[in-house]
This record gives structure tokens, sequence and C-alpha cells, in this order.
């Protein structure tokens, strides 16, 4: 088993990733989607936690070797930034959606020194613009953004193409191609829910279910 099935399968198995075509989620942007995913789940499963935490560390490592610290991003992609730093002993920072509105209004939080080589530590990628908001946020810092790690991934091409452009890397765990076809061969769908679920993903704005 490859380690993008792995970690799909652990997303399974604790319903942090949930596949309902028959009756569709409603996500904040509005949209119908025949799937919802709250890695915040894996959080409450200490094994599952530890795994996660060790794929993203491995791949940190091998695809940002260069790296002097990581990014979380708020709030879900806060925890896993911490936990990977403390791994890999790296200093840490995370960036909340705006400046806070009392104090030092900081948008950042933690030590930041211009210069440093930073990767970004995310849980779930979907169209990619408040994820490249928190990468554009820290180069204003005056970091160099080596790239980032997420949880999971829709892979809807203009998440694809907003990275493209940015110049950002990506590098995901886990997609939404393997969390399918992973789920057609447990049985947990069949091959009409499976051409339904890759029906949405061509045009997920759009799809009404």
């Amino acid at each position: 088993m490859t380690n993008e099935k792995a970690v799909a399968e652990k997303l399974l198995q604790i319903n942090a990733i949930r596949l309902n075509p028959q009756q569709p989620f409603t996500w904040a942007s509005g949209w119908k989607s025949p799937i919802y995913c709250d890695n915040r789940k894996t959080l409450s499963f200490p094994y599952i936690r530890d795994f996660v935490k060790s794929e993203l560390c491995n791949v940190i490592f091998e695809s940002f070797p260069d790296a002097d610290m990581l990014a979380g991003v708020a709030t879900a992609g806060i925890a896993w930034g911490a936990m990977a730093a403390d791994q890999l002993k790296l200093p840490y920072i995370y960036v909340r959606p705006r400046p806070k509105e009392h104090g030092l209004g900081n948008q950042v939080e933690g030590y930041v020194e211009p210069g440093k080589r930073v990767v970004v530590v995310e849980d779930l990628i979907s169209t990619g613009k408040s994820s490249l908001q928190v990468c554009s946020v820290l180069k204003e810092q005056g970091l160099e953004v080596e790239g980032m790690v997420s949880i999971f991934t829709y892979g809807f091409d203009v998440a694809v193409q907003a990275f493209a452009e940015a110049g950002v890397v990506l590098k995901s765990l886990t997609n939404y191609q393997t969390l399918i076809t992973l789920a057609l061969e447990k049985g947990i769908i069949g091959a009409a829910e499976e051409a339904t679920l890759l029906s949405w993903r061509q045009d997920p704005a759009n799809w009404e279910g």
C-alpha cells in the first residue's frame, strides 16, 4: 500500500472524510458537495495522529530539506505545523486569517527573521485561495516560501493553476483521486457513485447533485 492510500484509508476509517453523493453537503462557499473533509477529527485519535504527523515530517524532510522554519495556517493547520516543527526541531510560527484587532495587531504569531526559508503547513486544499494568501503574508514579512504541505487536496484545476501561477510548490499526503479509488476498492461506494464523485470534481461550483 502506498503512503497516499494509507493516509486516505485512515481518514476514511475515522470518518474524517465522508462520502454521500445521495445527500450532498453544503460548503461555506455555497457549493454542493458529495464529500466533506474534516481533518481536525484526526487529532482525537493518537495513533492516527502520530502517523499523519510522521508522514508530514517525511514529506517536509524529503521535499524541502533547506527549510529553516515551519508556518501553520490558522486554525486547522496550527496543530499539525506545531507537531511537525517539534519533531523536526524547527522554529515555528502561525498565520491568522487577518491581523488581530487588539494588542500588537499581529497576523503572524511567533518570531520572524526575514530571509529565512519557510514551509507552510495546511490541512486541506480546495481552491487554494486562502492558503496562497498566507504565502503572500509570509513573503510580506520578508520570508522565502519554499512550498506548502497539506494533508488532503481535492486537486481542483483552479487550485493547480493558482499554485503554478504563484510559484508555490504544493505537496499533499493524499488526494481526491486516491481516496475515490480506495473507497471503490473497499466497497464504500459503487461504480455509479464513483462516476458521480468524479463528475463533481470536474466542475464543483456548478454541480447540483
